[in-house]
C-alpha cells in the first residue's frame, strides 16, 4: 500500500534550520525519531517515534510465528535554502534487516543486515521543499542474510536511533562501512608514555581544490590539552584521501581499566585555511590500555593478570522487544558493572553505539560479534553479506578502549547440515571452514591489534575435527553441563580437556547458563525444573571451577537478561530465562550470588527475600512453619534474626548461608548481620494447618498436583505449593502418580506452552491416575477450583536444537474421559480435555461449596475409559 500525496503534505514538517548550524564544528546533528508514518504491508497506517518494531506484542502471544515481511515507514523533511551547499546524510544505526531508502520515490540506498549502523548520502536526491523519506524494511527469512536461525526472535523495524547530519562539502569521509572516517591507535604505551596513530579518511565533494589543515588534539579527562598534531593537506575537487599522523608521545598516561576507566577524548578538525573556519569535526574516545592472552595464566591488561567475568547481553526488553530507549541500554551497562562484572560479550550481533560508550565510560571490557549462528548458507550472497557485516563492525566500534575481541561465529555446528550424506557433509565442513578463515584473516588484516575469537557449543570432536578450533586467536565454549546434557560436574571435566589437548590455545567461557524462572522455587531443586534454586547450585559450580584455575581466561553468564525466544515454551513461553535478571531488569538470587562473589567490598544479601509471599504445611502440630533463608555474602560468617531473636552464626560455603527458618502465620521480619554490613526483609507467610482442627485458621490454599516446585503468581498475589498425600484431619490427593512426558530432560511435568493462561506452570504439572483429593475442612462455605489441562497430543513440533540429549520419545496421545464429583455430587460429566477443549489449553471449573457435618470435601475422579487428570487445585473459605 503507497501513500497519498496528500497524506504526506497532511504531516507536520520537521523543520531542520541551519540557524542551529554549529560553525565552530562545523558539523550540525539531529535526530529524526519522530513524525514517522508507519504501515505493514496493505496494512493501516499508524503514526510511530523512532526506536520501533512491529514485533513487540506478535513474538508474545499464543499462536506460533510472528510478522516476518514488509514494513514501510515515511516521514517529511524540510530545510533551509542554504542548505543546499551543504553535504547531507542519514545515519540509521539499526534496520532490521533488508532496508532501502527512498527519498522522493528514487533510491537512495540499500543496506543488508539488521545490526549494523549505515550512512546514507542524500544531497543530490533532495529537492529542499517537501522532500518525503520513504524506508522500506523487510525481517523475512532469506537464506543469504545471518542469522538463519537462533535461540532468540528477529524483530523487524527500524529499532534504533535515525540521525540527520549536515556537513561541509569538505569533511571526513562517510563511507567507511558506517564508521566515523577515524580510525586511532596506540601502538605503544606503558605507565611512562604512550604513542597515538590516527588515520584520517577526507573527502571534498565540491568541484574546488581545497587548502586545509588537518588538526587531532588530545584531550584529558580534566578538558586539558596533553597534545596535537597537525598537517597542511591539498584535497581536490571530488578527492578522496586517506592521511594518517602519528603523535609519539604522550608522557605519563592515565591508564584505562575497569578500576580506573580513564577516558581520555581526541578532538579531530578540519580547518580551511583560507577562510581560517572550522569546515568538520569529529569527537572520539582514547584509552591507554595494553592486553594479552596467555593460555597457561589467562588474560592480562596492563601487565596485570585479570579474570575475565561478566554475561553476555541480548538488546531486547520487556514489552518493547528491540526497540528499547537509551537510558534502558545504558542502564544494562550498569547493572553488568554493580554486579562486579568487568565484561560484556555483545551477542549474538554488534549492538546499539550507546552500549560500547558506556563500556568505555564504565570500565567494561568487552567482545563484539557478528550474527552467524547455528548454521550457515553455502552461497557466494552468504560470504559476501558476513565479510561486509565483519568489516561494518569493525569500521564503527573502531575507536573504543572496551573492545578487545572481535568474533565472527557462534555454536556454527549446532544444527549440522547433510546428517544423512556424510560424503556431502564433509563438503559443507569444509565450507563452514573456509568461511571462518575469511572472516578470521578479514579480522586481523582490518585490525592487528585485536584478539579474534570463535565460539563452539560444548561438542569437542566435531569442532576440532572440521578445524575451528585451530583458526582463531582465542577459542569460546558455551558449556551447559547439567542443563542441556550431563552434569554439572562435567563442566570442570571439560576446562581441563581443552588445557590438555589444545595447550597453546587461549580460551574462555563464552555461554553458561540453566533456566532460573523468578516465578518458580523449589525445596527439592533438580534439572529443568526451572527453579532459582538449582540456578543458584549451578552457578556456584560453575563459578567455582572458572575463578580456581587460571588458565580460563574469563566467563560470561548466559545471559545477563532474560530475553525473547519465540519458539520457546517452558514455564514462561517465548522467554530465555536464563537471565541473572528478568527481561525487565530486577535482580534474580544468582544476580545477587555473583555480586557476592566478585565485589571486592564487603557484601551480605539475603537472596530469597524475592520469594517474599510463601506458604507451607505447619511442622506437625506447631503454629510455625520451616522453610529455608539463603543469604549470600562474601563474608566468612553472618547471624539471623527472626523477628528480633537470634537464629545463630553461620559459615558461608561458596559465598552461600542457609538457614531453616521456623516461619509464623503472617509477617515475619529477617535481618542478618556480619562486620558492619547489614540486610532485612519482610516475609508473608500463610502457614497451613498441620491439622484442620489446629489451632491456626484455614483461609486458602493453592496446590500443584504432581509438582515438587512452589510457583509464585505475583499478579494474583497467589502462592501455589506442591501436593502431598492425603493425611487423615488435614488434605492430600488419593492415588494416581506424576506425570512424565516423553522428554528425557524433564522429571516431571511438561515444558509444553499451555494456551489460555499466563500461568503456565500451573497446567505444566498434573497428578496421572487420580482417585480422590480431600480436604478435612471444618463446616462452612467454601469456593473450590479445579484446573486440567491435556498435556499429551496436539501439533508436534521440532525439539529445540540446543537440548543436546534429547531423546523424545513418540508422543502417544490417551484417550480419557473421566467424570469428577464433589461430596458425592456429580459436578463434572463425561470430561473429555481434548475433545472438550483442545490439547494443552487452561480449564478451571469453579463452584462453591457448603460444608456440613464435620464431613469435609471430597473431590473424587470417576474413569469412564482411561486415566482421569488434575493439574491443580485450590480452596478458599469464604466465611
Amino acid at each position: 500500500m503507497s501513500l497519498t500525496k496528500s497524506i504526506y503534505f497532511n504531516l507536520l514538517l520537521a523543520l531542520l534550520s541551519l540557524q542551529g548550524f554549529a560553525q565552530n564544528s562545523g558539523r550540525f546533528t539531529t535526530s529524526l525519531n519522530d513524525l514517522w508514518l508507519f504501515h505493514k504491508q496493505n496494512g493501516p497506517v499508524s503514526k510511530v517515534n523512532i526506536p520501533h518494531t512491529w514485533n513487540d506484542q506478535d513474538v508474545l502471544d499464543d499462536v506460533p510465528g510472528y510478522y516476518r515481511d514488509l514494513g514501510v515507514y515515511t516521514r517529511n523533511l524540510k530545510f533551509d535554502e542554504s542548505a543546499r551547499n551543504k553535504s547531507i546524510f542519514l545515519i540509521f544505526n539499526g534496520v532490521a534487516q533488508e532496508a532501502e531508502v527512498l527519498i522522493n520515490g528514487k533510491s537512495a540506498a540499500k543496506h543488508v543486515g539488521g545490526y549494523t549502523r549505515f550512512i546514507v548520502p542524500v544531497s543530490k536526491f533532495l529537492n529542499y521543499k517537501n522532500d518525503v523519506l520513504e524506508v522500506r524494511v523487510n525481517n523475512r527469512f532469506n537464506e543469504d542474510i545471518p542469522p538463519l536461525t537462533a535461540d532468540f526472535t528477529f524483530f523487524g523495524g527500524i529499532y534504533r536511533n535515525v540521525n540527520l547530519v549536515m556537513t561541509d562539502r569538505t569533511h571526513f569521509s562517510q563511507d567507511q562501512n558506517g564508521g566515523s572516517g577515524i580510525f586511532i591507535t596506540t601502538p605503544k604505551v606503558n605507565e611512562h608514555a604512550a604513542s597515538v596513530s590516527i588515520r584520517s579518511y577526507l573527502e571534498n565533494e565540491s568541484t574546488k581544490t581545497k587548502k586545509l589543515q588537518l588538526i587531532h588534539q588530545i584531550y584529558n579527562a580534566k578538558g586539558m590539552l596533553v597534545a596535537s598534531q597537525a598537517q597542511n593537506i591539498t584535497l581536490a575537487g571530488g578527492e578522496h584521501k586517506p592521511v594518517v599522523q602519528d603523535i609519539s608521545s604522550v608522557k605519563n598516561p592515565e591508564l584505562w581499566s575497569p578500576e580506573n576507566p580513564y577516558l581520555y577524548r581526541v578532538v579531530s578538525r578540519i580547518i580551511d585555511i583560507r577562510s581560517d573556519q572550522v569546515i568538520d569535526q569529529v569527537s572520539s574516545p582514547l584509552g591507554f590500555r595494553w592486553f594479552k592472552f596467555d593460555a597457561n595464566q589467562g588474560f592480562f591488561l596492563n601487565g596485570k593478570s585479570l579474570k575475565l567475568m561478566g554475561a553476555s547481553r541480548h538488546q531486547d526488553y520487556d514489552k518493547l522487544g528491540n526497540a528499547t530507549p537509551d537510558a534502558l541500554q545504558t542502564r544494562d551497562v550498569e547493572l553488568l558493572k554493580a554486579m562486579g562484572g568487568n565484561f560484556l560479550r555483545i551477542a549474538h550481533y554488534p549492538q546499539d553505539p550507546l552500549i560500547l560508550e558506556a563500556c568505555d565510560r564504565l570500565g567494561i571490557l568487552a567482545s563484539v560479534e557478528i550474527p552467524v549462528v547455528n548454521t550457515i548458507t553455502e552461497s557466494e550472497a552468504f560470504t559476501k553479506n558476513c565479510m561486509s557485516m565483519q568489516r561494518e563492525m569493525i569500521s564503527q566500534n573502531f575507536n573504543h578502549p572496551s573492545v578487545i575481541i572481535w568474533a565472527y561465529m557462534n555454536e556454527i555446528l549446532l544444527r549440522t547440515k547433510f546428517s544423512n550424506d556424510k560424503p556431502r557433509q564433509l563438503i559443507y565442513f569444509d565450507h563452514v571452514r573456509e568461511l571462518a578463515q575469511k572472516l578470521d584473516s578479514l579480522t586481523r588484516k582490518l585490525d592487528p591489534t585485536r584478539y579474534t575469537l570463535l565460539v563452539n557449543h560444548g561438542a569437542w570432536d566435531i569442532y576440532n575435527k572440521v578445524g575451528l578450533t585451530k583458526i582463531p586467536m582465542i577459542v569460546g565454549w558455551n558449556l551447559y553441563s547439567g542443563w542441556y546434557s550431563g552434569v554439572p560436574a562435567d563442566f570442570a571435566k571439560f576446562l581441563d580437556r581443552h588445557h590438555q589437548e589444545l595447550p597453546n590455545t587461549p580460551f574462555m567461557v563464552t555461554e553458561y547458563g540453566a533456566d532460573a524462572d523468578p516465578r518458580i522455587r523449589t525445596t527439592d531443586p533438580v534439572r529443568f525444573d526451572k527453579s532459582i534454586e538449582y540456578a543458584v547450585k549451578f552457578h556456584q559450580v560453575y563459578l567455582n571451577a572458572m575463578l580456581s584455575r587460571s588458565f580460563v581466561a574469563g566467563g560470561m553468564a548466559w545471559n545477563l537478561a532474560d530475553f525473547n525466544s519465540e519458539t520457546r515454551e517452558e514455564t514462561m513461553p517465548h522467554i530465555n530465562n536464563k537471565g541473572l535478571l528478568t527481561i525487565g531488569r530486577l535482580p534474580k538470587d544468582t544476580y545477587l550470588l555473583y555480586q557476592a562473589y566478585l565485589l571486592k567490598k564487603g557484601y551480605l544479601k539475603i537472596t530469597s527475600a524475592h520469594w517474599k509471599d510463601r506458604t507451607g504445611q505447619a511442622d506437625s502440630a506447631k503454629m510455625i512453619s520451616t522453610q529455608n533463608i539463603q543469604v549470600a555474602t562474601n563474608l566468612e560468617k553472618a547471624e539471623l534474626f527472626l523477628n528480633g531473636t537470634s537464629l545463630g552464626f553461620k559459615a558461608a560455603v561458596d559465598h552461600v548461608i542457609d538457614w531453616t527458618v521456623p516461619f509464623k502465620n503472617g509477617l515475619n521480619q529477617l535481618r542478618v548481620v556480619s562486620e558492619g554490613q547489614s540486610d532485612q526483609a519482610d516475609i508473608n507467610f500463610l502457614v497451613q494447618p498441620y491439622r484442620y482442627k489446629d489451632e491456626i485458621p484455614f483461609e486458602q490454599i493453592n496446590v500443584l498436583l504432581g509438582s515438587k516446585r512452589f510457583y509464585l503468581d505475583d499478579a494474583e498475589h497467589q502462592t501455589w505449593m506442591p501436593d502431598q498425600i492425603y493425611r487423615e484431619g488435614s488434605w492430600g490427593s488419593i492415588g494416581g502418580e506424576p506425570f512424565k512426558g516423553t522428554n528425557n530432560r524433564i522429571s516431571y511435568g511438561s515444558d509444553k506452552n499451555i494456551l489460555g493462561t499466563d500461568h503456565d506452570p500451573v497446567y505444566q504439572t498434573q497428578q496421572v491416575g487420580i482417585e480422590q483429593f480431600k480436604f478435612d475442612v471444618p463446616d462452612g462455605e467454601y469456593d473450590l477450583s479445579l484446573h486440567f489441562a491435556e498435556l499429551l497430543g496436539g501439533e508436534t513440533k521440532e525439539a529445540l536444537a540446543y537440548n543436546l540429549d534429547n531423546n523424545h520419545k513418540k508422543e502417544v496421545e490417551e484417550k480419557r474421559i473421566f467424570s469428577v464429583s464433589i461430596n458425592g455430587s456429580l459436578f463434572m460429566q463425561q470430561v473429555n480435555l481434548a475433545r472438550d477443549f483442545g490439547y494443552t489449553t487452561a480449564v478451571k471449573k469453579q463452584t462453591r461449596i457448603t460444608v456440613e457435618n464435620d464431613k469435609g470435601i471430597t473431590v473424587k475422579f470417576l474413569p469412564i475409559e482411561g486415566k482421569p487428570v488434575l493439574n491443580a487445585i485450590q480452596l478458599k473459605k469464604v466465611y
